[in-house]
């Protein structure tokens, strides 16, 4: 056939294509208008599902008459006018492709007023940006769009839509997603003509905390911290729940670059390497984050929905993220802060924290090695009772390098000294131990109530810390292959495996390049001696051209590491004294990530004076 052009209707149908994949991808585009036109109220309404209406109605600053007609025209907009505009867009949205998109597989009408005009105008659109007629309307200032029969002329796309109820559950949790974006905005969801959701513009730490609240559940805000993070030109801002606050879907994870909201991969695998050490396995976290960077440093022309973004400088944000949040883990000990009761009784069915969110904040990165330095506002209450307690994890049997490693640590690492308890009692947050219950828990008195210590779990983790404090700080031991490994890898893997030699021999390894695609190993770290090293080199390399960066070799030694803290901690059933108690709980105190033992498991609970009281009705 020769070649010719399409149809202009047919053009916009196949760009509805890439935007328009179900009614709640239509509800994401005109909100994001909505943001751009300095909207503080957004109302949306929805029948049956949204494939017989989407109607949204803002209060935004309006179009003027003349530019209806380009408004639903391909490649109009007025948020960029330049290539520079391009480079560092600052709006929601700015292909001019959503509403003659949207108009070619539906039946759309526009209305729109100004705040200086008599009365607003109307037009309507079918995709073909033909025939325009604007017509008066009696509309106040502000925009709506009403979107009805959606796919009504391409039925092979209708027939793929899901139930009414499943299309407006994807509608709903959109509109929530959004909402936590803005704060400043209000909204209004209806459904059939049913009220469905209604959130008042907040203005206060305290009213957002509440819409927090309305959407991920009260238990999220009781169970979180707040994070203020500053470094480099990136602001880390928002909430992360407590490491025993956990999920075990990924549905409860809300990150905004910008203010828009994302799914990266690079972000999921900063957040992945920043709980790792403290999550149980299995579990997933819950986060609101909120990052705010120049906006010439991250493309938001990654995807035609604008779901991804990508950054010009990865390794810098990646890194930043996983600073701000590990540090913000390491950094949750008993007593910075103030607690307060939770509302209700605990029960072993429904987690409940301290009542108030907690606070950490940092204007920069505290270096890993000035952690002690690093100012502490949070309080560490671990009421939470999360559903694998029923089914607490093995312990993992003894390999034999485990085993050789405790012998070699041994002689590397002295012991640290027994920390003398304290004479202040605001010094002991953990207060004073009382006796060892069934040989396993500490019993632990304090001026506002009990505390419970799993003496294992916590020992193992106080353990687990200094081990890999003590790692980090002096040089790997490392050892010469009697035989070395040649590994044959691809020609762009072995320049890499050139490039980064500096850094395999900071991690212990000697790795030399023999050939195009070939590397020979010759040294490697004594704690990972019976590990498999191709095997382990090959992921590395795969992580570095993916994602510029690898934690496995890290990980691997802070497995064995954990392995060597596990088993040369206090047993179980082992009667310690009151001495020996009230070391550990010094220990705890001053411990980073002391809030979980190393496969994730809660170390110690508090019940309060006034939860006592409510036991026993005391005071009613």
């Amino acid at each position: 056939m020769r070649i010719h052009s399409l149809p202009t209707q047919l053009i916009n149908q196949i760009a509805a294509g890439e935007v328009v994949e179900r009614p709640s991808s239509v509800v994401k585009e005109l909100v994001e208008n909505c943001f751009d036109a300095g909207a503080r109220q957004v109302v949306i309404e929805i029948e049956q599902g949204g494939s017989r209406l989407i109607k949204i109605r803002d209060n935004g600053c309006g179009i003027v008459k003349e530019d209806l007609p380009l408004a639903l025209s391909r490649h109009a907009t007025s948020k960029i006018s330049s290539l520079k505009d391009l480079e560092q867009v600052v709006s929601m949205g700015f292909r001019g492709e959503a509403l003659p998109s949207i108009s070619s597989v539906s039946r759309l009408t526009l209305i729109s007023r100004i705040s200086a005009a008599d009365c607003a105008w109307r037009v309507n659109a079918d995709g073909t940006e033909q025939d325009f007629n604007p017509q008066p309307d009696p509309h106040p200032q502000g925009t709506t769009i009403e979107v009805r029969d959606l796919f009504y002329n391409t039925p092979a796309r209708r027939k793929f839509l899901k139930t009414e109820k499943t299309e407006f559950a994807h509608i709903e949790t959109l509109i929530k997603r959004m909402a936590l974006s803005r704060f400043d905005i209000g909204f209004s969801l209806s459904h059939n003509q049913k009220e469905i959701l209604t959130l008042k513009p907040t203005a206060t730490d305290s009213e957002q905390q509440q819409r927090i609240a309305g959407i991920c559940g009260s238990a999220f805000i009781e169970n979180s911290i707040t994070i203020d993070f500053a470094a480099s030109g990136l602001q880390l801002t928002g909430w992360v729940g407590l490491p025993t606050f956990s999920r075990s879907q990924q549905d409860m994870q809300f990150f905004y670059v910008n203010g828009r909201l994302v799914r990266d991969k690079l972000v999921s695998h900063a957040v992945k390497q920043a709980y790792q050490d403290v999550l149980f396995h299995g579990r997933h976290p819950v986060f609101v984050l909120y990052l705010a960077l120049d906006p010439t440093l991250v493309d938001v022309n990654a995807h035609p929905a604008k779901l991804e973004v990508r950054f010009r400088e990865g390794r810098l944000v990646h890194d930043f993220l996983f600073s701000a949040l590990h540090r913000s883990l390491a950094n949750l000990r008993p007593g910075h802060g103030t607690s307060q009761q939770p509302d209700s009784e605990p029960s072993p069915q429904t987690p409940s924290g301290s009542g108030a969110t907690n606070n950490v904040t940092w204007v920069d990165p505290v270096p890993e090695s000035h952690g002690q330095d690093a100012p502490r506002q949070a309080i560490f209450n671990f009421d939470a009772k999360p559903s694998y307690r029923s089914n607490p994890p093995q312990q993992a049997s003894l390999p034999l390098q485990v085993e050789e490693a405790i012998q070699a640590y041994a002689s590397l690492y002295p012991k640290s000294e027994t920390m003398v308890p304290a004479t202040q009692p605001e010094a002991m947050p953990l207060g004073h131990a009382i006796a060892h219950l069934h040989n396993i828990y500490i019993l632990a008195e304090t001026p506002n109530g009990i505390i419970l210590v799993d003496a294992h779990a916590a020992h193992e983790r106080v353990t687990y810390e200094r081990l890999k404090q003590q790692y980090q700080q002096g040089t790997v031991p490392s050892q010469p292959l009697l035989l070395p490994i040649k590994i044959t890898v691809s020609a762009a893997e072995a320049d890499l495996a050139d490039d980064e030699q500096v850094f395999f021999n900071t991690l212990g390894f000697e790795l030399n390049r023999s050939g195009p695609e070939t590397i020979v190993l010759r040294s490697i770290p004594i704690l990972l001696g019976n590990t498999d090293m191709e095997t382990l080199i090959r992921d590395v390399l795969a992580d570095l051209i993916e994602h510029g960066m690898s934690q496995r070799i890290q990980e691997k030694s802070n497995e064995i590491l954990s392995k060597v803290a596990c088993h040369g901690s206090v047993r179980a059933h082992r009667r310690l004294t009151i001495d020996e108690m009230n070391a550990l709980l010094r220990d705890m105190e001053q411990t980073e990530r002391i809030g979980q033992c190393n496969h994730g498991r809660p170390t110690w609970i508090e019940l309060s004076t006034h939860e006592l009281d409510k036991f026993f009705l005391r005071g009613q």
